[in-house]
């Protein structure tokens, strides 16, 4: 007779824990975010980027485009098109484990996803011709309130929502009001439309989480304004494009608070 074999048990604290992401599913994410990264980072007044500036090549999500992916080249002439490689996918990357770490209900969660999903490519864009173009800034507000305002149906109540967009407004209304006010030296219209979902986001999980985050975003840019200054990288009169210090700010109080 033949002993049966003994099924090891798995280790202590193994069933719990959840297999990390994929490669296939990162690449799949980042196609599409790469794709509003090469189409919308043109200077104001331009058309949509739709091919390649050197060689004509056209790209879209139903084409194998180079640059949708993480070498960012175009197959005709190796030319260097949107985002530099392997940037995109970190800021992916990154954007998981903010989300990981916040938690929430899923109504929340979807929220955030939508937000986050819409805040890297805007980083970049901005970064690279300070632009927040309106078809990212709406979606991502749109998408935040409509989600919140299903979390406040299914879980937790319209007084979060409420609050939500007060702030929402309440931000945006501010930072086009210094627009009107102090034009170029003011935020630009595109922070103020950005401001709407960050605020928002914040202001769901309270008025000190929407102060903490605007502290953060205001010392984020303190901070990188001075560094340059020192570095002499910029100069007093330089503009330094102020939606990555909103985003960055958003996240970190998240991050803080949950």
């Amino acid at each position: 007779m033949t002993a049966d074999r003994v099924q090891p048990s798995p280790a202590p604290g193994a069933r719990g824990r959840r297999p990390p992401p994929r490669l296939s599913a990162l690449l799949t994410v980042t196609p599409p975010i790469r794709l509003a990264i090469a189409r919308y980072a043109v200077p104001p007044g331009e058309p949509d980027r739709d091919a390649c500036a050197r060689c004509g090549s056209t790209f879209g999500l139903d084409r194998p485009w180079p640059a949708l992916g993480p070498a960012a080249r175009c197959l005709g002439c190796r030319a260097r098109v949107g985002a530099p490689p392997g940037t995109v996918e970190l800021a992916v990357l990154a954007a998981l484990a903010v989300l990981a770490a916040v938690g929430g209900s899923p109504a929340e969660r979807s929220a955030l996803v939508w937000w986050l999903s819409l805040a890297v490519p805007l980083v970049f864009v901005d970064v690279a011709v300070h632009r927040l173009p309106d078809r990212l800034t709406w979606a991502a507000a749109a998408g935040v309130h409509a989600l919140l305002a299903m979390a406040a149906l299914t879980s937790a109540g319209p007084g979060p929502w409420l609050r939500a967009a007060a702030a929402g407004a309440g931000l945006g209304l501010c930072f086009a009001a210094t627009t009107l006010l102090l034009g170029r030296r003011g935020f630009g219209l595109g922070d103020a439309k950005l401001a709407l979902s960050a605020g928002a986001l914040l202001g769901w999980y309270g008025w000190p989480v929407l102060v903490l985050g605007l502290l953060l975003t205001f010392a984020l840019s303190a901070l990188t304004s001075v560094a340059l200054l020192l570095a002499r990288r910029v100069r007093w009169s330089s503009h330094l494009p102020f939606g990555p210090f909103l985003v960055l700010g958003t996240v970190a109080a998240l991050l803080l608070t949950r």
